[in-house]
C-alpha cells in the first residue's frame, strides 16, 4: 500500500491560550487533488504553517513522505504558492524568469550560477503554465491570473512531488480562476502532482477534487466531493457556524 503523502495525528495548536486546532487527524494521499475548506479563522492557514514545518503543534505528530515534519531531509519536494496574486508589488524590478528561477535557490545555493540544465528546467515550467512567451517581460506588467501561474512555475521548477495552494484565487477575475483551476487539474491528472489547495470556492473545488477536508478548529468532513455535496445545508451551517450555500460552477 502506498504511503500517505501529509500524515497529521491527533494535531493540537493554541496561540495565546486560545485553541486554534483540536485534534486533527487525517492524511493526504499520494496522488490526491484535496481542497481544504472552511470559515475564516478556522485555522486552515494555520494547519497549512504546520505542514510546512513554520509553527509546531502543541501535540500530535506530522509526517511528510513518511519523516517527521521537523527532521524532513529535502524539502524541495514540497511546492508552496500562496495569496500573491493579492499582495503583489507591482514595482517588484524582476522578470518573469528571475521569479522563477528563484524557486531553485534552496536547491543550488545562494550566489550560485545557474547552469544549462537548470536554465532549461526554469523554461519548462513556464512551458508548463502556458508562460513561456512571457518569460522576459517584468512580473508587474501582468494581470493576477498571470502572476499565479508565475508562481506556480517557480514551485514547479524543483520538481515537488506535493504542492500546497493557500487560497490562491484571491484577487483573480472569474475568467481567471477558471483557467487557473483547469492547470491545477492538468498538473494534477498529466503529471501526477498531489495538490493541497485551501479555498473558499466549495463549489468550484467539487468539480476537480478527489477529497475535500473541512475545518472549523476540528475536523467536521473530509470525503469524496459527491458526500461533501451530498451535506444538507443544516450539516453545513453546523460545520462553519454560520448559514452555508454551495454554488456550482459549470464550466
Amino acid at each position: 500500500m502506498t504511503k500517505p503523502v501529509v500524515s497529521m495525528e491527533n494535531i493540537s495548536y493554541s496561540y495565546e491560550n486560545k485553541d486554534v486546532l483540536h485534534a486533527i487527524n487525517f492524511e493526504v494521499p499520494q496522488g490526491a487533488f484535496m481542497g481544504l475548506v472552511g470559515p475564516n479563522g478556522g485555522g486552515k492557514t494555520t494547519l497549512i504553517k504546520l505542514i510546512l514545518g513554520l509553527l509546531k503543534p502543541d501535540q500530535g505528530a506530522i509526517h511528510i513522505f513518511d519523516e517527521p515534519v521537523d527532521k524532513m531531509k529535502d524539502r524541495n519536494k514540497i511546492g508552496f504558492v500562496s495569496q500573491k496574486a493579492n499582495s503583489f508589488n507591482k514595482g517588484f524590478p524582476a522578470t518573469v524568469y528571475e521569479v522563477v528561477s528563484s524557486g531553485l535557490t534552496a536547491k543550488i545555493g545562494y550566489f550560485k550560477f545557474f547552469n544549462k540544465t537548470h536554465k532549461e528546467k526554469i523554461l519548462q515550467a513556464l512551458d508548463q503554465v502556458g508562460m513561456l512567451e512571457y518569460a522576459y517581460e517584468n512580473i508587474g506588467n501582468l494581470s493576477g491570473g498571470q502572476q499565479q501561474r508565475i508562481f506556480i512555475a517557480r514551485s514547479l521548477v524543483s520538481d515537488p512531488e506535493l504542492i500546497i495552494l493557500d487560497e490562491p484565487t484571491v484577487g483573480i477575475d472569474y475568467e481567471n480562476v477558471k483557467r487557473f483551476y483547469e492547470l491545477l487539474h492538468q498538473l494534477h491528472r498529466e503529471q501526477n502532482k498531489t495538490l493541497l489547495l485551501v479555498t473558499h470556492d466549495t463549489g468550484t473545488m467539487t468539480e476537480y477534487a478527489t477529497d475535500i477536508v473541512c475545518l472549523n478548529k476540528t475536523l467536521h468532513f473530509h470525503g469524496n466531493p459527491e458526500e461533501y455535496t451530498s451535506l444538507t445545508e443544516s450539516d453545513l451551517s453546523k460545520f462553519y457556524g454560520h448559514t452555508v450555500n454551495i454554488v456550482s460552477h459549470h464550466h
